[in-house]
């Protein structure tokens, strides 16, 4: 069972720095359980709001409902300091709610809902299909606006009120608008979490509009850098942000732009370079080049001292 109530794992999932901790597969794309452990204990030694298990840098997308729940109970079990594991909940409303359920049984703390699978709705659809999630969990969810399933703020403001444990609005459309009405509108019945893909180069403007964290991929390979530049950005250091923006974080985003699916394989690529190897992407993903996993490690040695 969670520690958390739903209010109190939104005050700490917007207190620190979140991350989505890539999945490890063996060479012939089985999951790896005993390398996953080992990593998740790895990085919930450092101090995070919390942890996305199969989330979107995890290859959900590429797990069956069984592997999901086998990675969402890994990471629960391997986490012994209170560092919160959130499990992830997708695909058509039937098929969402029945992870829903597995999250619980696999002794997550909280839920991020992605959208639905290969399917456009209506607000009134999506509303919908949040409600019938929360209605079948305790614990405390978030919603992912992105794709076909980017939610107004209306949306958002009928769910706040209708879904006691919706905790979260993630973003990861970067319409600042709507995230401002968001915000103006629901102030702190929610929190508000930076999802666009390298989401540190959109850090220091959103936090201006009251989005107080963000998911860090780059937290997987080089963690002191990813809460550095996270301390950087809650303590307003605008020259240091763009330092390091200059140093790395855009350098990396060039690489990561070359072909369409690097967001989570560049982030593999980071494992090998720093010695924690995960395994290849599942497809429909691809690995980088050896040119390109080339030029992601000298760029890496450059912020590492290596």
């Amino acid at each position: 069972m969670t520690s958390f109530t739903p209010a109190e794992l939104g005050r700490r999932i917007g207190s620190g720095l979140l991350s989505f901790p890539v999945t490890h597969f063996r060479a012939d794309l089985s999951f790896d359980e005993d390398a996953y452990r080992e990593n998740i204990v790895r990085l919930a030694e450092y101090d995070v709001g919390g942890l996305f298990a199969a989330g979107g840098t995890g290859e959900f997308f590429s797990l069956t409902p069984l592997e999901v729940e086998q990675v969402v109970t890994a990471a629960a079990e391997s986490v012994f300091d209170g560092t919160p594991i959130l499990a992830p909940a997708g695909y058509g409303t039937a098929t969402a709610v029945e992870f829903a359920a597995a999250a619980e049984r696999a002794g997550a703390d909280g839920i991020l809902l992605f959208p639905p699978y290969l399917t456009e709705a209506s607000q009134d659809g999506l509303a919908r299909h949040v409600e019938a999630v929360c209605r079948a969990t305790s614990l405390g969810v978030i919603v992912y606006s992105r794709a076909n399933a980017v939610y107004s703020a209306d949306t958002v403001a009928r769910l706040a009120e209708s879904c006691p444990n919706l905790i979260g609005y993630k973003d990861g459309v970067g319409d600042i608008d709507t995230v401002t009405r968001i915000v103006a509108r629901l102030g702190d019945r929610l929190t508000y979490i930076g999802g666009l893909p390298t989401a540190e180069t959109y850090a220091l403007p959103y936090l201006q509009l009251g989005v107080t964290t963000y998911s860090s991929a780059i937290f997987n390979f080089l963690p002191e850098f990813a809460l550095a530049f996270y301390a950087a950005v809650r303590d307003l250091r605008q020259a240091d942000v763009t330092r390091m923006l200059s140093q790395f974080v855009l350098p990396y985003t060039e690489i990561r732009n070359r072909r369409a699916g690097y967001a989570v394989s560049i982030v593999k690529a980071g494992m090998t370079a720093t010695g924690h190897s995960a395994g290849p992407v599942r497809p429909p993903l691809t690995d980088l080049t050896a040119p390109e996993s080339d030029d992601l490690s000298a760029l890496i040695a450059k912020v590492s001292g290596a």
